[in-house]
């Protein structure tokens, strides 16, 4: 309470009022922004950009393993460009991203089907679906590569105690089998997740349109079609994304289970500028054909979200 004795100004505003804390003013807050941001800024300075910026380097440059180095213009470029095994690697990588991205997608849909019902049972097929992706990528190979052997490996086993067969069949004996083999390694590795993506887009769609669609007389195919299918387009378009990346990424199951044989057929990009870098030592080279590849990323998720966002318009 303000005294108001005689002879007493009274002050325009309180002590509280008129204080000012230093920096608080509006030009304090981009620095206070900047504050917050800097740490992420830095680890992506450090650990993107900065490694970025020397394999471009090193992608114009003759560059071995010891010795000094010497930029040598588009020669690494020219050499990717006349080097058939990687130019295989490259069609071998675009057919197994096919296949993988066609069956991965098909099975996720059956196996939807199956985990959305309200059956009793429904939860241990979810989580039946779902445990073989919380294991890593090269441990999933190992396994793989185990019962897959000739002498010892489950699958044989099961074939000719079945009768199905009557020898071993060889799984990675040939460029088609190896190739089936290490596709059906990744179908059971990542099917789990994209069911776990497509559930919860499922589950997000509201009951009342399906409901109002079936007052209106629509039948099972027409609400696929033209609720199921349009809610799932964001869905959709991200599990396409994530399979297609990571399938021109692919490299532990191949390493693992293949090292790029029988005869180099099922060599593929990544792993194709593995060898170079590791066991030629051309680690110019390498660099090039991983500009190569980082390129190829980009070119392909902006085409899909350049035709998804032409879509949505």
């Amino acid at each position: 309470m303000v005294d108001t004795l005689p002879g007493r100004p009274v002050p325009a505003t309180t002590p509280r009022a008129s204080f000012s804390r230093a920096g608080s003013g509006p030009t304090s807050r981009p620095v206070t922004g900047m504050l917050f941001v800097a740490p992420t800024a830095v680890l992506v300075l450090v650990f993107f950009l900065m490694p970025l910026a020397v394999m471009l380097f090193m992608s114009f440059s003759d560059w071995p393993l010891l010795g000094s180095h010497h930029l040598d213009g588009l020669a690494n470029y020219r050499e990717v460009a006349h080097d058939s095994l990687f130019l295989h690697a490259i069609t071998f990588t675009l057919i197994y991203t096919a296949i993988t991205t066609v069956m991965i997608f098909g099975i996720s849909f059956l196996l939807v089907a199956v985990s959305n019902s309200p059956r009793r049972g429904a939860v241990a097929y979810r989580t039946a679906f779902f445990l073989p992706y919380v294991v890593g990528t090269a441990s999933a190979a190992l396994l793989w590569f185990a019962d897959t052997n000739d002498q010892v490996g489950v699958f044989n086993r099961l074939l000719l105690d079945l009768h199905i067969v009557s020898q071993p069949v060889g799984f990675l004996d040939t460029p088609t089998k190896a190739l089936l083999t290490v596709v059906s390694l990744v179908i059971w590795k990542f099917i789990g997740f994209q069911v776990m993506v497509l559930l919860v887009g499922l589950r997000a769609i509201p009951d009342a349109v399906h409901e109002a669609a079936r007052i209106d007389g629509a039948g099972t195919w027409q609400r696929l079609r033209y609720i199921t299918l349009p809610y799932l387009k964001p869905t959709l378009a991200l599990l396409l994304m994530l399979s297609i990346s990571g399938s021109l990424l692919a490299f532990d199951q191949f390493y693992v289970l293949t090292s790029g044989g029988p005869n180099n057929s099922t060599i593929t990009m990544v792993l194709a500028l593995y060898n170079t870098a590791f066991s030629q030592f051309k680690l110019g080279t390498a660099a090039a054909m991983s500009v190569i590849l980082l390129i190829s990323l980009v070119v392909l998720n902006a085409i899909q979200l350049r035709l998804l966002r032409s879509k949505d318009a």
